[in-house]
């Protein structure tokens, strides 16, 4: 039978030993507490920029301050905050939610944080897509398609290089619109007169090769959210195959989701 805690016997705080005596290394609980640190950041808890000092965040968080020490310099090595003797503890890179539950462009998810704009890189009919893009696309086998890829930045800042292969009935029309400051998703609906229905996403942990990390100003080997993305129309036409290279030191994916019917066990 399970053993679970009662009303007067909770799990122990990050930093505390655990009822059967045995304190994890503190390692392990410099990373629990730097968990919980980068998620209180993520939601905009410290929305003023700055942390507590060591003794008040190991009191709110049940940790020593040596735990604490170490827990902020993990998040230091993230780029997530930074530490200077006589200023304290400064976030420097804040982290901007992506919801995963709406279909949404980024202009769209960020209008509350600053204005995003797009470079674009390019920006061309491609007569012979590849064979991988038709097949995305359900495109017959030699098809032409557009391709887009457009460099996106929040407020100046780089955030995302953005790959795009369109169908090329629904990507010619684009071609003579404002790429550089609207979000393809809307100038798809707006060109079409068509409503976008769904999105197949698959989210990938990747590190930046040279040319990315030089677009997106990190350094070459820095973690990215590679996120491979298939729109579809209303009816479920594919229209829209992309990748997105987002620096995960400013973006953080987010998901509401509810647990369905358990099947029956055989």
């Amino acid at each position: 039978m399970a053993n679970y805690p009662t009303r007067d016997e909770q799990p122990p705080y990050p930093g505390r030993p655990s009822h059967s005596g045995a304190t994890p290394p503190r390692a392990e609980r410099a990373r629990r507490v730097a968990d919980t640190l980068r998620q209180q950041i993520t939601s905009g808890v410290y929305a003023h920029g700055r942390l507590p000092d060591e003794r008040e965040l190991g009191h709110a968080l049940g940790a020593t301050r040596n735990v604490v020490r170490e827990a902020l310099a993990l998040l230091s090595d993230e780029g997530l905050i930074i530490r200077r003797r006589g200023i304290g503890t400064r976030i420097v890179t804040a982290k901007y939610g992506h919801g995963l539950e709406r279909l949404t462009g980024l202009a769209e998810t960020l209008v509350d944080h600053g204005t995003v704009t797009n470079e674009v890189r390019a920006a061309r009919i491609v007569s012979q897509a590849p064979k991988a893009i038709t097949d995305r696309l359900r495109l017959p086998e030699g098809s032409g398609a557009v391709y887009l890829e457009r460099l996106r930045s929040l407020d100046g800042r780089p955030l995302s290089v953005d790959s795009t292969w369109l169908a090329p009935d629904i990507g010619r029309p684009l071609l003579d619109r404002d790429l550089a400051h609207r979000d393809v998703f809307d100038l798809i609906e707006e060109t079409t007169g068509h409503r976008l229905g769904s999105a197949e996403v698959t989210v990938h942990a990747v590190t930046a090769e040279p040319d990315t990390a030089r677009l997106l100003e990190i350094a070459a080997g820095a973690a990215l959210f590679a996120i491979d993305r298939l729109t579809c129309l209303a009816d479920g036409r594919p229209v829209d195959a992309e990748t997105l290279r987002v620096r995960a030191d400013r973006f953080a994916l987010q998901a509401l989701v509810h647990r369905g019917p358990v099947p029956p066990r055989t």
